[in-house]
């Protein structure tokens, strides 16, 4: 493996720090001041809240069912659709209360 230090034979290269012109006080520029006028901002428009009381959002018998029916899938899908007409019906009947939970906790936060 190669060093990357020069043998303490050869000379090292000398740095020269660049020197910075001096000005002297009478030659310093004048300042210039920088009028800019600022356009007035516009109001900020004021955030909307939800209202405290919020309505149910009532769920129709057919989107629940399809929300249970992908539910179904996916915990299918998950294990590789093996199991049989059993593991259909155990599929189906957890993403059922699984998608009964959800709703009911989604009613139950809203009433607050």
């Amino acid at each position: 493996m190669a060093s990357r230090r020069p043998p303490p034979e050869s000379p090292r290269p000398s740095t020269v720090a660049p020197s910075t012109p001096t000005v002297s006080a009478s030659e310093s520029p004048t300042p210039t001041t920088k009028t800019t006028t600022r356009k007035p901002r516009a109001p900020r428009a004021k955030k909307v809240t939800a209202p405290a009381t919020l309505a149910l959002i009532e769920i129709s018998a057919d989107v629940r069912r399809g929300m249970i029916a992908e539910a179904a899938y996916l915990r299918a899908e998950r294990r590789g659709f093996s199991g049989g007409p059993d593991r259909e019906r155990e599929d189906w009947l957890l993403a059922e209360a699984e998608v009964d939970a959800l709703l009911k906790a989604g009613h139950d936060s809203s009433a607050q």
